[in-house]
């Protein structure tokens, strides 16, 4: 580029520019031209923290205007992120490009195949509708403008894993550092669904749990043993794949699909500001409430079975999986990890309330929550456990108690073990019980 030359002769040149990238846009408006000229000639010399050090050295010098000159017209396309990075191999699915000067893209590239079709809502957002492709075949993206060419690197693979039809794909596979158990990684590739989506309908975010068979009852922890209701252990098998709701249903959720929200805790506290009180989970559920929420959308509560095999990840302790125990822990003192509970002491309210959703280490399926914040209604009734192994069991026929498990802020260590069963009637509604919805594919 002459600019360029010209910038290298006279020695301004101190760095070459960084391939793909816009330093000469001083004024950012996607155009390199006599505005960001005029700005950099206008602060030459010591200048703190201006737009035109745009290497910011304190000096508006040879090298500023060398990034002008070099970059003068309009901005070549910058492609920062690419979400979902999977997508079916029969096309189809939205992807979101996110990235800089995106703005007059003539065209979407996977590989060497056009996008189906994109629409560019910013200069900074495109969503572009990926086309079919071979089977693990991983592909460039790029976005092609009249400036240049984007391209994100190895950034779309094609799957053959089904995507479920109400659903929007954020990850195909199990990510290693959450699912870090290669058996439980393997057995949700197994089942042939991606891993993680985002229900349509709800927005809200669920993970893939595989079928399996585990051991189901009491897990004592160090401080507390068992309660009778959590015998005998019993094993149990589950043989269809679910979707578990990574997180407890929020306020925003409820309300987005209700109308209304019967929260308690529906104002900012020291620890929960304004801008994070619709992320706490609702409360003040009961169960008598939830099929007005799940019926419009194909969701449903898990079973108590399903919900402690969720729990558990493939664990046998009294509180699941964290950071440092990947195989779980029986330790008490080391709870606050994972949850929020009761530690004798509401003087200062900091304890007594729930936190947004998400606050603390997830479980080896990547659930969060699973122990504390609010406890979560699920489809059984109570009933006494059987000895024998039982397959896909929904719990009694008839009975007066529902049951709810996980416990609450409101309960010590004792009342968020794996195994611990607590129950209400399906009318009891609560500060400390919401819900976690399932969803068979």
């Amino acid at each position: 580029m002459r600019h360029v030359a010209i910038a290298l002769a006279l020695g301004l040149l101190a760095t070459p520019l960084a391939h793909g990238q816009c330093p000469g846009d001083v004024i950012p408006n996607g155009v390199v031209n006599g505005t960001d000229l005029a700005e950099v000639l206008g602060s030459w010399g010591p200048c703190s923290s201006c737009a035109a050090d745009t290497n910011g050295d304190g000096q508006v010098n040879g090298v500023d205007l060398a990034g002008v000159l070099g970059g003068w017209g309009p901005c070549r396309p910058i492609i920062n992120s690419i979400s979902p990075r999977e997508g079916s191999i029969d096309g189809g699915g939205a992807v979101t490009i996110m990235g800089s000067y995106l703005g007059g893209a003539t065209q979407v590239m996977f590989g060497n195949v056009p996008a189906a079709s994109f629409t560019q809502s910013s200069s900074t957002r495109i969503v572009a509708i990926a086309p079919a492709g071979p089977v693990d075949t991983v592909v460039d993206v790029a976005v092609i403008a009249s400036a240049g060419t984007g391209v994100r690197d190895n950034a779309f693979t094609f799957i053959d894993e089904v995507i479920p039809s109400w659903a929007t794909l954020i990850e195909a596979y199990p990510d290693p550092a959450v699912v870090f158990d290669a058996d439980l990684r393997a057995a949700i590739r197994a089942t042939g669904y991606v891993w993680r989506v985002r229900d349509n309908a709800t927005q809200i975010e669920l993970v893939l749990i595989p079928p399996g068979t585990f051991m189901m009852g009491c897990s004592p922890s160090l401080q507390y043993g068992c309660f009778s209701d959590e015998s005998p252990v019993h094993q149990v098998t589950l043989t269809n794949p679910y979707y578990m709701g990574r997180y407890e249903v929020t306020q925003a959720q409820w309300q987005a699909r209700m109308g209304s929200n019967p929260s308690f805790f529906q104002y900012a506290t020291a620890e929960v500001p304004a801008s994070q009180v619709s992320n706490r989970p609702v409360e003040q559920v009961s169960w008598n409430m939830t099929p007005g929420f799940l019926a419009a959308t194909g969701m449903r509560l898990p079973t108590e079975a399903e919900w402690e095999y969720a729990y558990r990840a493939g664990t046998t302790t009294a509180f699941h999986s964290m950071p440092g125990y990947p195989d779980g822990t029986n330790d008490d003192s080391l709870l606050g990890t994972i949850a929020w509970f009761w530690t004798g002491n509401c003087t200062s309210g900091a304890i007594c309330q729930t936190r947004p959703v998400g606050g603390k280490a997830g479980n080896g399926f990547g659930l969060h929550d699973m122990s504390g914040n609010v406890s979560e209604w699920v489809h059984d009734r109570l009933g006494t456990y059987p000895s024998a192994p039982q397959t896909n069991p929904t719990g009694p026929a008839s009975g007066t108690w529902r049951v709810v498990r996980g416990g609450s802020w409101g309960d010590d260590t004792n009342g968020v073990r794996s195994s611990f069963r607590g129950y209400g009637g399906p009318e009891e509604t609560g500060t400390f019980i919401g819900l976690r919805v399932a969803r068979t594919p």
